[in-house]
């Protein structure tokens, strides 16, 4: 073969190799392009093997390019400088067709000197290899002009698919967080109802007597209807009853109901409401209160700030004036008190004497003592004091049932004594010994003859003990107090108000409380 024609076969080799080269890249990259999202790393494979194939063509194009238009076979003999042309002229038989030779001489020396015409410019234009090789450069930058396409494309696919992949790990992680946390909230749920449940068994038996003291109510409504109809009668009928007769009924139930009603201001305390605060004032330690048996409409309100060496007893004439004011009355004691434990009942102050076991009662209308008592072989000083310290030896407080002291002595080795007390003799009428120490106690109070006892005055408190004096009994219960300041220097009930009163680190509280109420129709 030619090698013309050698040319020839393999330029038409590289143009059907190029050719059937785009075609498959354009058959895989539709394939390639809807299965992008499946398999990655297809993609990037194909187009490695596409730009292997571009460097082989440039290569080639590089080495055959020049003998393709003829350039590297041609050479220009050109006369040196000062030689004198002796070439014969030829004119080209067609000058836009090839390289022609215009001249030829022989110089001096025998050498042979050629004149040569270049093609024309225009000429490449109408070549049939430069339009074979423009087209081929252009059907390269066109697969170029795809890869770089697919290749944008595919970046974009693969960093989706990242965010993808990363977003599901973060969902899988959190579904696995959520199913352990509700597995675990379901655990917590069924132990805590589990324990109410356990708390609340105890009050079927109580709930059932609850049901037969409610027909109880019902039959005194019912006796009480049949009453009024018989006194509509006989406003109609005079003498047709015994008038003393029915005089008894009434007054028998007047009585029943009476007694029936002083049974419901009595009960078992079952909750502490949360602690509402009515003022911020004073220092860590102090007490206040009111009078349990004030005349209706009378809430004066009586403050006294620390726990030792003072005498001056506020009196607010209301709890509005000591919530938003400052408008007072200063009474001055004949004796600083000792501890928190004051209270005020039916018009008078008692108090513990500082440093002594003495209990003075002061009548704030005469401004006088008005009586004063002993409680025998109680501590003092510190002796016996709550667990929080401040001269809380002796503390003395007030239920429905009247006054009371609760103190400890050393015949009962510091546990805790109650003793009733005669508000006007300052008298002990009855004393109870209990088995609780008096120094592991926060805070006590007294409702319906029964002493509570709290586990201690700071960060979390309850109420866990209580001794019946009604039967010399004590059990162990599990009331929250909410502590809401973090030390509690003085509790009591007012039985009144159904309220406790205390001092919370310089916030005066109130805590109102729940009591389950019992009534025996044996009793009635």
């Amino acid at each position: 073969m030619q090698p013309a024609s050698k040319l020839l076969s393999l330029t038409l080799l590289v143009l059907m190799g190029t050719e059937l080269t785009q075609s498959h890249f354009e058959d895989k990259n539709s394939k390639l392009l809807g299965k992008r999202r499946a398999e990655m790393s297809v993609p990037l494979l194909k187009i490695g093997v596409v730009l292997s194939t571009m460097a082989m063509i440039t290569n080639w194009m590089s080495q055959t390019l020049p003998s393709l238009v003829g350039l590297n076979s041609t050479k220009l003999s050109v006369a040196p400088p000062g030689v004198p042309d002796r070439s014969t002229g030829v004119l080209p038989a067609n000058p836009e067709e090839s390289w022609q030779v215009y001249s030829s001489a022989q110089d001096s020396e025998g050498r042979c000197v050629c004149t040569v015409v270049a093609p024309q410019q225009t000429m490449c234009s109408r070549d049939a290899r430069t339009k074979q090789l423009r087209q081929l450069l252009e059907k390269v930058q066109n697969m170029t002009q795809s890869i770089q396409n697919l290749d944008q494309r595919t970046q974009k696919d693969l960093q989706y698919v990242q965010r993808m992949e990363v977003q599901l790990r973060g969902l899988e992680s959190k579904f696995k967080q959520v199913e352990e946390s509700h597995k675990q909230n379901i655990a917590k749920q069924y132990k805590a109802i589990k324990a109410k449940m356990e708390e609340l068994r105890p009050m079927i038996p109580v709930l059932e007597e609850y049901k037969a003291d409610a027909k109880l109510v019902m039959q005194f409504k019912e006796e009480v209807k049949n009453l009024t109809s018989v006194l509509s009668e006989l406003q109609e009928e005079i003498g047709a009853f015994d008038y003393e007769e029915l005089h008894n009924r009434v007054s028998n139930l007047e009585e029943r109901l009476r007694a029936c009603m002083q049974k419901l201001a009595c009960g078992k305390l079952t909750g502490i409401s949360d602690a509402i605060t009515i003022k911020t004032s004073g220092s860590r330690y102090g007490s206040w209160m009111t009078d349990p048996l004030a005349a209706d409409g009378d809430t004066r309100v009586w403050y006294m700030d620390g726990y030792h060496n003072n005498r001056f007893v506020r009196e607010y004439k209301s709890m509005a004036d000591f919530m938003y004011s400052d408008n007072f009355t200063s009474h001055r004691l004949p004796h600083p008190w000792s501890g928190t434990g004051q209270v005020v009942y039916n018009g008078s102050i008692y108090f513990n004497k500082f440093q002594s076991n003495t209990i003075i009662k002061f009548d704030f209308k005469t401004a006088t003592i008005s009586k004063s008592g002993q409680l025998d072989y109680a501590g003092y000083n510190n002796r016996y004091h709550y667990s929080w310290g401040g001269h809380s030896d002796i503390d003395l407080m007030v239920d429905e049932g009247g006054l009371w002291a609760v103190y400890a002595t050393n015949q009962n080795a510091g546990n805790i004594v109650i003793s009733k007390i005669n508000p006007l003799t300052l008298q002990v009428i009855k004393s109870y010994t209990t088995n609780h120490p008096k120094r592991s106690a926060g805070e006590a109070f007294m409702i319906c003859g029964t002493l509570y006892v709290t586990n201690g005055y700071s960060g979390g408190t309850k109420v866990y003990y209580a001794f019946h004096t009604n039967s010399s009994t004590y059990e162990y219960i599990d009331i929250p107090l909410q502590n809401k300041y973090s030390h509690i220097s003085m509790l009591d009930y007012n039985p009144r108000d159904r309220a406790l009163y205390a001092w919370n680190n310089g916030h005066q509280v109130l805590y109102n409380v729940t009591l389950f109420h019992v009534i025996r129709s044996e009793e009635l």
